[in-house]
């Protein structure tokens, strides 16, 4: 196997403000863009041709990435004028694959963070015979996925929507968004209009007989579609918990990109990340969060499981836990942000604007 489609078009909605100004897979995690541990990890299974399917701010991954040879790869650029879907998108790049029609295409989703052995689904497919093969992974609690039941042999039974009542959850298995494809499988796909893989072609192989294989792998699995689930995706790999040789320095407590500066007594733990440019006050304590480049984290604050973005300034002595805050905004001093707060870009709190607590 030599080439993937990679789908990077979402708008990443429930990121906001983040993807404000960068689409989702190009989000700094580990101190690099999401897009960046992907692409490592491929090229580290055998690929060496990947088509990105891109769409909401498609211009910003091409000047980055160009045609993928600091990476060892060939990167192709592909954009929707319309969103097409996870099936749509898939179609849409086919014109650009260079595979004969029973060679195989790995398939995979710009958001989910994953220590899958690439190898072991692609030989999983072609032992089997599958018309197209899925990783599933299996979750406690399976409530938020549609369900992928399978026989003995692996081989897919149904697909489930998400459960509604207990008697309805009938595995534990889920679609991790990483799938090979046979390629003239693609080319059955309707071109021209938005598909869902989940909802539309994978019943319809089904239904039409077609063998679809599912791989349980139980290693490493974070759809990052939230913020709290970026910031802990981050932050495990920095702590050497999720996979990538992508990872820009040693695996550990945090991450210190070149350019930052932190204060002697600052404390960093927990997989922070500090971007190039930034600052980290006297005094500070940084856990589990991520600080994009050229932003500010003024003496005594204390930040928690949060994302600071580009160009942003925590005032001294305020306290962030679980928060979101925006390129370019400034929160004051002795201000106190909780869990799931979102700051917009450029937006300004005066000191002492938001509290929790009383005032001693």
């Amino acid at each position: 196997m030599t080439e993937a489609i990679l789908l990077v078009g979402g708008k990443g909605t429930r990121l906001r403000p983040l993807t404000v100004n960068t689409p989702k897979p190009m989000v700094p995690a580990a101190g690099v863009p999401f897009l960046t541990h992907q692409l490592a990890r491929a090229k580290a299974a055998g690929v060496d041709h990947i088509v990105l399917a891109t769409s909401y701010l498609a211009e910003v991954f091409e000047p980055y990435f160009g045609d993928g040879s600091r990476l060892g790869l060939h990167l192709e650029y592909v954009t929707e004028v319309e969103p097409l879907g996870t099936g749509g998108a898939i179609r849409n790049v086919a014109p650009r694959l260079r595979s004969g029609p029973d060679e195989p295409v790995l398939i995979f989703n710009g958001d989910i963070l994953t220590g899958l052995d690439i190898q072991a689904l692609v030989h999983e497919h072609e032992s089997t015979g599958a018309d197209v093969s899925l990783h599933l992974s299996r979750v406690e609690d399976p409530r938020a996925y549609g369900l992928v039941p399978t026989d003995g042999t692996g081989r897919v039974t149904a697909f489930l929507e998400k459960p509604q009542t207990p008697e309805e959850i009938v595995t534990d298995q889920i679609n991790a968004g990483a799938y090979v494809f046979r390629r003239s499988v693609i080319d059955t796909i309707p071109a021209g209009r938005p598909v869902s893989v989940e909802r539309e072609t994978f019943p319809g192989l089904l239904a039409a007989g077609a063998h679809l294989q599912g791989m349980v792998d139980s290693t490493y699995w974070l759809d990052l579609g939230t913020p709290a689930a970026f910031v802990r995706g981050s932050a495990d790999l920095v702590l050497g918990r999720a996979p990538s040789p992508a990872v820009p320095g040693r695996c550990g407590d945090s991450l210190v990109l070149d350019t930052a500066t932190v204060a002697p007594d600052a404390k960093l733990t927990g997989g922070t990340v500090v971007g190039a440019g930034a600052r980290i006050g006297e005094g500070a304590r940084v856990v589990g969060s991520t600080v994009l480049d050229g932003a500010v984290v003024e003496a005594g604050a204390l930040v928690t499981d949060s994302l600071i973005g580009r160009g942003a300034r925590i005032g001294a002595r305020s306290v962030l836990s679980g928060a979101v805050i925006g390129d370019g905004a400034h929160v004051g001093p002795d201000n106190e942000l909780q869990t799931g707060v979102r700051i917009w870009c450029e937006a300004k709190i005066p000191r002492a604007a938001v509290r929790f607590s009383s005032d001693q």
